[in-house]
């Protein structure tokens, strides 16, 4: 059925040029009926709004499933009891939807921004042939002219990826605050094989960032170390195609030694019986 749409795009877009390659830039009224015929085949090229959203309920489903229903986001959250994750789900699936309907959005844009460069790309293709025809490369001429629709598919699916990252990075931070988390360690996948990953990101992976306003923090148990506070860097996951995430820390135990103040450390000595 798709295949089918992007022939039917494919003819038009031949029809297209071969008009224009025979007539030339004759008159503003050929370029501009081509243009909106093209318009019509790239929309129906693409798959439409609801097979969308049902792509992006179905894709952020299976990753809500798996940290959510099936406790897998406890790895994330050590000390977290299920209890708590019982009491915020409701939290988490309205995180869920917000999500689905942010990124179907953003879908929309992203291909009203891949139609609209197809058509800027034909009129400035179609407005250089000279009146009465021309030498034409026909098949580079319409190869240039639907690059931005062929690649819509692949770029859909880079955002779905990019949105599940985002709702495991909420999801985590949504689960940090309610359960009591104190700090924050980075974790990048730089050493991933492929992955074009930001070379800030790189010196961030396994920095311990304290996070603002805890429990700890109020109770000046703890202070930030070199890393600073979790709130100054931007979030792990938050940028485009950011696979970065973050491990919480809920215990004093688990900080550095250079993150606890004096009275840290003697709460520390008193839990531990020293």
């Amino acid at each position: 059925m798709v295949a089918s749409r992007r022939r039917n795009f494919y003819d038009v877009l031949t029809l297209a040029v071969n008009d224009v390659t025979e007539h030339g830039f004759d008159s503003e009224g050929r370029v501009a009926h081509w243009v909106e015929e093209l318009r019509k085949a790239a929309e129906g090229a693409l798959a439409p709004a609801y097979r969308v959203e049902e792509m992006l309920r179905q894709g952020l489903g299976v990753v809500y499933k798996r940290l959510v229903d099936r406790g897998e986001v406890a790895r994330y959250h050590p000390g977290v009891s299920r209890f708590t994750l019982q009491r915020i789900a409701p939290h988490l699936r309205a995180e869920l939807d917000r999500r689905i309907v942010a990124s179907a959005s953003l879908i929309k844009m992203n291909r009203a921004e891949a139609i609209g460069k197809t058509l800027r790309r034909f009129a400035g293709w179609a407005t250089s042939v000279p009146a009465g025809g021309g030498k034409v490369d026909k098949k580079g001429s319409k190869d240039d002219v639907r690059k931005s629709i062929t690649s819509f598919p692949f770029e859909e699916r880079r955002v779905l990826i990019d949105q599940g990252h985002k709702l495991t990075a909420v999801i985590n931070e949504i689960v940090a605050s309610d359960g009591g988390a104190i700090a924050a360690i980075w974790r990048s996948n730089w050493r991933q094989a492929g992955y074009d990953y930001r070379e800030d990101h790189r010196e961030r992976d396994r920095n311990t960032y304290l996070l603002r306003g805890s429990w700890a923090h109020k109770s000046g148990l703890v202070k930030p170390g070199v890393a600073g506070y979790y709130d100054d860097v931007t979030a792990a996951g938050s940028e485009i195609f950011c696979r970065c995430y973050i491990q919480y820390v809920y215990s004093l135990s688990e900080l550095p030694g250079d993150m606890l103040t004096k009275r840290g450390q003697s709460e520390l000595k008193r839990v531990k019986g020293e």
